[in-house]
């Protein structure tokens, strides 16, 4: 009987090996392929591949690789060497369908190369660097084995107080969609499958820029024609150019979370976009709709989120615990859950790793034998990304560029700040591979004794802002403070000043304030820093401001002061270099503003393609009974597309190739650009419409296409726009996407207040 029962259990166990190994259809086939291997999976299996899983704590490395070769762990995110990845990938070679793992993290504004954080990369409006940025960094994480990112972050955002404008690429549609679609193509390259590329997951769907009151995780109420019209498009762009995956917003939409919202991940995404590819939910997200109030407990929870298209759940535990359970009870379908497997799968299909589990990973021998060397990084290319991105605000007197032979006193607590420099979701960045501001001004002036460093001031003089800044990382602080009396700080930069020609300061933000769950009410640089700035002024040097920062700040009063204001951002590995290289003038800069400044935060919302309105206030003339602040001035501080230049540009008047257009014609608006300076200098020709009268209010002006050209100095140029019936399109009342008839201003300008218009006809 024993030997009966032995030989039962290796007939059994034989049977499923040969299962196992049968692969009737070529792996050519996707399809087959993927549909041959879901009828040999369990259901454990298949809600195991549902499981996206971060290691820490609660999931050390030996419980999670016995967890993958028990085939219960779909993917993994935040492991980032080919070292810590490759035990995880033999484990699923260890399981029985040997369904291998992905890899993913992070991957922003770079890998271990740091580029300009993405507010910055849409300052530089120019989509070769942008997409450069976004190849080279996924060139890098594929060589440490990673197969997806959770980017590009596309959110629409105008509200700066929200932390994470600092990871979107500013407030305008069109300019936005355009980078959604270059950052997809420069992560996916030719093929997400293609050794040298990583798939891309476009987050965070949907409008989550939009939180009320600029605080993160908060509700999100907008009428359907904004959303579909200004906060949509750009999701729709990085899917369009064929983003593999999604990654699902923390918000609610029409008062559903997205996590459990039907209509948006179904019937919007998948049915009238037509999306096949991966959804997955933010950290710990189906949890959450319990706290939302959608969801009574944890069963409801995942039957909401499964039902809704939620393919995998990240850092999530209950898929795992509850899909059982409810398709025991038939309170969810066997189809719920096979969907999202099928995209899983289908989506480790396209990354190449069912021909190839290690295509990324690579052989042990050939692992890099520094992972963080200094020839792993991409220095020129993070540099020249870097100089395009800076914006110039403000230059009073021709204060920049700086001589070289001038002695400067450099001051500020951001002067000497590596960590900082690479802004936040810096990946695998090292602060120690960061040039600060000290290091790059240093290696142009040469002579020591002619640059002059005090740090002035700290930070930040609340201790409250402090402490929440360094309270996950309590053990190494971000944030260190000198324990000096701000007094001292400030009296050693006034020394410092005092023996120079020209005084550069740097101030701002620490990285960890323009972040997720950094939410501000205050917009100003923190007292401490503007206490330093009015002491600098008070000396009546020159006084050059360099902010570092991740949203618009208020800068009114620095501003007044100031005689010339470099706007850089958080600029990443080369960001010491890159702005030594516009103070000096060894590059002109070329940045535009992605994002309008406010002149206060009682502004806020403040974005350039504001809706028409009954009563607007016109600038010079009387305002009682029009739209207005009576305390301020109404109006931006810096509008949407502005930046100066060391040279200046010049623009005649526009041409139309017609005064009218029909539905299926083309018109041409054209204007000559003239460098009036003496340097060379690229500039941003932007192209604004207006649609005069419509069925519904219209937007003040719209960006519909721009173009950045290089001009030497004296040189003209001729640039042309295109406009068609597409350009004029919009979403009525109905939704329906379509142009009316009627009159259209066209604008063309350096800024989108600095315009020329003429007008035209749709007939």
């Amino acid at each position: 009987m024993k030997k009966l029962c032995l030989l039962g259990l290796f007939v059994s166990l034989a049977s499923h090996q040969v299962l196992a190994a049968t692969t009737p259809v070529p792996l050519e086939n996707k399809d087959a392929f993927i549909s041959n291997l879901m009828k040999q999976m369990t259901l454990d299996e298949k809600i195991g591949q549902l499981r996206l899983i971060s290691i820490g704590p609660e999931m050390p490395r030996e419980l999670i690789r016995k967890e993958i070769a028990g085939g219960n762990i779909g993917g993994t995110f935040n492991s980032i060497t080919r070292a810590e990845n490759r035990p995880m990938q033999d484990a699923a070679m260890r399981s029985r369908l040997k369904i291998p793992m992905f890899f993913a993290y992070d991957v922003i504004h770079g890998h271990r190369t740091i580029f300009p954080i993405p507010l910055a990369l849409a300052s530089s409006w120019d989509m070769d660097a942008i997409g450069q940025s976004g190849r080279v960094a996924a060139k890098e994480a594929a060589a440490d084995s990673l197969d997806i990112t959770f980017a590009p972050m596309v959110d629409i955002s105008r509200d700066p107080r929200w932390g994470r404008s600092s990871e979107g690429f500013g407030e305008d549609t069109y300019l936005t969609s355009r980078i959604a679609k270059v950052m997809v193509k420069a992560y996916q390259g030719e093929t997400p499958s293609a050794a040298d590329s990583i798939m891309a997951s476009v987050k965070h769907f949907a409008l989550y820029g939009a939180v009320e009151g600029g605080r993160d995780y908060n509700t999100v109420d907008m009428s359907p024609v904004k959303m579909y019209q200004d906060y949509l498009p750009p999701y729709r762009a990085a899917i369009d150019a064929g983003a593999g995956g999604v990654m699902v917003a923390l918000n609610s939409i029409n008062g559903i979370p997205a996590t459990a919202n039907t209509w948006l991940m179904n019937d919007l995404l998948r049915k009238d976009w037509g999306f096949k590819g991966l959804a997955v939910s933010d950290h710990g997200a189906i949890f959450e709709l319990i706290k939302h109030g959608v969801a009574r407990d944890g069963r409801e929870a995942a039957k909401l989120a499964i039902k809704a298209g939620i393919d995998m759940s990240m850092n999530d535990t209950l898929y795992g615990k509850e899909l059982p359970g409810l398709l025991k009870s038939g309170e969810i379908e066997q189809k719920d859950i096979d969907n999202a497997v099928r995209e899983v799968l289908a989506a480790k299909y396209d990354m190449g790793l069912f021909k190839d589990p290690y295509l990324r990973i690579g052989k042990a021998e050939d692992d890099p034998a520094d992972t963080y060397a200094e020839s792993r990084l991409h220095r020129a290319e993070a540099r020249e990304v870097a100089r395009r991105s800076l914006v110039l605000l403000k230059n009073q007197n021709e204060t920049l560029p700086l001589k070289k032979d001038a002695k400067i006193a450099l001051v500020g607590p951001l002067a000497k700040a590596p960590i900082d420099m690479m802004g936040s979701w810096a990946a695998a960045g090292r602060p120690a591979q960061s040039v600060t501001l000290f290091d790059g001004m240093s290696s142009v002036i040469g002579d020591k004794a002619n640059l002059i460093y005090a740090r002035g001031a700290n930070i930040t003089g609340d201790k409250k802002v402090l402490d929440y800044l360094n309270f996950l990382n309590f053990d190494a602080p971000e944030v260190v403070d000198d324990p000096r009396p701000a007094s001292v700080l400030i009296d050693e930069a006034l020394k410092a000043a005092k023996d120079a020609d020209v005084i550069v300061a740097a101030v701002g933000e620490s990285r960890g304030m323009s972040h997720e769950s950094s939410s501000r009410t205050d917009l100003n640089i923190p007292e401490t820093q503007r206490e330093l700035i009015r002491a600098l002024k008070a000396t009546g040097k020159p006084l050059v401001l360099v902010l570092m920062n991740g949203r618009p700040l208020t800068i009114l009063e620095e501003n007044q002061s100031a005689d010339a204001i470099l706007e850089t951002w958080f600029s990443g590995t080369e960001g010491g270099n890159a702005i030594a290289d516009v103070l000096f003038g060894d590059y002109n800069p070329s940045g535009k503003l992605p994002v309008t400044f406010p002149r206060s935060v009682g502004q806020i919302p403040t974005y350039y393609n504001h809706l028409s309105i009954g009563r607007p206030f016109t600038p010079g003339k009387p305002g009682n009974y029009t739209s207005q602040y009576f305390d301020d001035t109404t109006g931006p501080l810096f509008p949407f597309g502005y930046g100066l230049s060391y040279t200046t540009f010049a623009l005649s008047d526009m041409a139309l190739s017609s005064t009218t257009l029909n539905a299926s014609g083309k018109l041409d608006a054209s204007v000559m650009v003239k460098n009036t300076g003496k340097r060379d200098g690229e500039t941003v020709v932007q192209l604004y419409i207006q649609d005069v009268t419509g069925s519904m209010i219209r937007p003040v002006k719209e960006l519909k296409n721009f173009q950045k050209i290089m001009l030497k100095a004296g040189e003209q140029k001729v640039v042309h726009f295109t406009i068609t019936e597409e350009d004029l399109k919009f979403y009525n009342a109905q939704l329906k996407y379509a142009a009316e008839p009627g009159k259209f201003n066209v604008q063309i300008g350096l800024d989108s207040q600095a315009v020329t218009q003429q007008s035209f006809e749709l007939l």
